[in-house]
């Protein structure tokens, strides 16, 4: 059932709706929450009794219940999850689920739906980060004490270590996990009950609604469409961050695992091969980790370039962000996981490591020792540069 009265041509319902109705499977939870909310907000203001708000809610659950059996459908005709929830409300309950909808908007509840969503989900992520912090020091644990050329401009520069390596990037994930909670603080505010984007012409308890949510403020309702990608955008940008490092991880260990480095060695069972080579050995897992840093970048650019331009207040150029959101996190999460597991299951070539660590590495250490001698550092410089030329 839609929510308006006129039929619209078939061509312009599907090109409008896209694949809304899909991606909208994941916030069903999340509006059915934000709803169970609302009816507690009605109950309180007298617009439904105890027995009306129990039986609404009832269903509610029972949604939320088939949802996480993948068994909740959302027709393309409803477009998304709130109407596809308030007609099966409505078909459960009849007149009574007709209520549900009093001193509300599918606007708002989009918004509200998302940012429980991106809540949860950074939530998850920063869980991960520390599961991943916790793969470095076991590979730092392990083989820290093992030497290693540094490098710059991808040339031999001074001696490093795997202990090194490992805390640059858990100072760094412990960095991402201080973003991340900076940005779920940020958004941490709540949409609900802001209607359209200009509030109601009732005394809602939007405090009310913001307690039961558990949002830390409550929105002003035009910031709360404003804020539509600027807050998604954020997100993906912590996610952006994350990726940053997943990146260089996973393009440190793919060349220094390679044939001419041989520094690290990754089992076969995380490998795949060669449909024309018998001999591959190839780190597939980590070169799709690699490029899908690309991919995030690629939503936090769609998700700022589609709101571009916009007056303020809702516009249906929205709906098309809500897929980088979905796609990033899911993204994310395996990428973090790929990254854990194969740090997990890295080896360390002590030998060949040491064979490498050749003397143009301490080139830096013997010029200081030549100006501590009072050689000034500039003519040590050239004396020691001479031995290399």
């Amino acid at each position: 059932m839609k929510m308006w009265s006129w039929n619209v041509d078939k061509f312009v319902e599907e090109f409008t709706v896209g694949d809304d109705y899909i991606v909208d499977k994941l916030f069903v939870k999340y509006d059915c929450k934000a709803s169970i909310a609302h009816v507690e907000m009605l109950y309180k203001m007298n617009v439904l009794n105890k027995e009306e708000k129990e039986k609404i809610i009832a269903v509610l659950e029972e949604i939320i219940e088939l949802s996480s059996k993948g068994k909740f459908e959302i027709k393309m005709e409803e477009e998304d999850c709130h109407t596809a929830i308030e007609n099966y409300v409505i078909k459960k309950l009849g007149d009574l689920g007709k209520k549900m909808h009093m001193f509300r908007s599918r606007n708002e509840q989009i918004v509200t739906a998302i940012r429980l969503y991106c809540k949860e989900e950074i939530e998850g992520v920063i869980n991960l980060l520390k599961e991943l912090v916790s793969s470095l020091k076991h590979v730092k644990k392990k083989y820290g004490d093992v030497k290693i050329p540094g490098y710059t401009h991808t040339r031999k520069a001074m001696p490093s270590s795997i202990a090194l390596w490992c805390e640059s990037f858990i100072e760094s994930m412990k960095d991402n996990i201080k973003l991340l909670k900076f940005i779920a603080n940020l958004i941490d505010k709540s949409p609900a009950g802001s209607g359209a984007g200009y509030g109601l012409p009732a005394s809602i308890d939007r405090k009310f609604l913001s307690s039961e949510l558990g949002f830390k403020s409550v929105q002003n309702p035009l910031y709360v469409q404003n804020s539509r990608t600027k807050f998604e955008a954020d997100v993906l940008h912590g996610l952006w961050h994350v990726m940053f490092d997943l990146n260089k991880i996973a393009s440190d260990i793919i060349l220094f695992s390679s044939d001419n480095f041989k520094y690290f060695s990754l089992p076969k069972n995380i490998c795949t091969g060669s449909s024309i080579m018998p001999h591959k050995r190839n780190p597939d897992v980590l070169e799709i980790v690699r490029g899908n840093y690309h991919i995030i970048k690629s939503y936090e650019d769609c998700m700022k370039g589609i709101s571009a331009n916009l007056i303020s207040g809702y516009h249906r150029d929205f709906q098309l962000t809500k897929k980088f959101l979905v796609k990033g996190f899911k993204i994310v999460k395996n990428c973090i996981n790929a990254v854990s597991l194969v740090l997990r299951n890295i080896e360390v070539n002590s030998k060949l490591c040491k064979k490498d660590m050749s003397k143009e590495l301490f080139s830096v250490e013997k010029s200081y020792k030549l100006a501590v001698r009072g050689i000034p550092f500039r003519d040590a410089h050239k004396i020691v540069s001479l031995e290399f030329s």
